[in-house]
């Protein structure tokens, strides 16, 4: 049975863009990712997959692959669905966040806090800053 990650993925970008906002995912970087390394801090990186960033954006049910730009260059992006641990809108933090799946080869980092914690029965505290992710096991 496939996952139902790839479809919360595409749907809350859907909503970002159909909403005007921004959407970012975080993701764990691992062997099988294809990011600029400079731009990747404790293991992980966030990017901006918003059409006006990315060329040829492809959410697909293994992979999201695209172009884009860092630093003026550009650079071909291939990230594992495993390896995505939020997708939300930078404007308001509104989104989902995931479980962490070490795929093969991949190692998750140990330190560091991916997303914040959120009891299910009761809607994330709203914090300056802070992404209000909603988290799917």
């Amino acid at each position: 049975m496939l996952s139902t990650k790839p479809y919360f993925v595409r749907a809350v970008f859907e909503w970002c863009v159909d909403q005007g906002l921004t959407p970012y995912i975080s993701v764990v970087v691992g062997p099988n990712t294809r990011v600029p390394r400079e731009f990747v801090k404790d293991g992980q990186i966030v990017l901006n997959i918003g059409p006006d960033a990315t060329n040829q954006l492809l959410l697909g049910n293994e992979e999201i692959t695209f172009q884009a730009r860092f630093s003026g260059v550009a650079f071909p992006v291939a990230v594992p669905i495993d390896s995505v641990v939020a997708i939300f809108a930078k404007e308001n933090g509104q989104g989902m966040a995931f479980e962490a799946a070490a795929t093969s080869g991949d190692t998750l980092p140990t330190t560091g806090e991916v997303v914040p914690d959120v009891d299910p029965r009761e809607p994330p505290p709203a914090s300056p800053g802070r992404p209000h992710l909603t988290r799917i096991k």
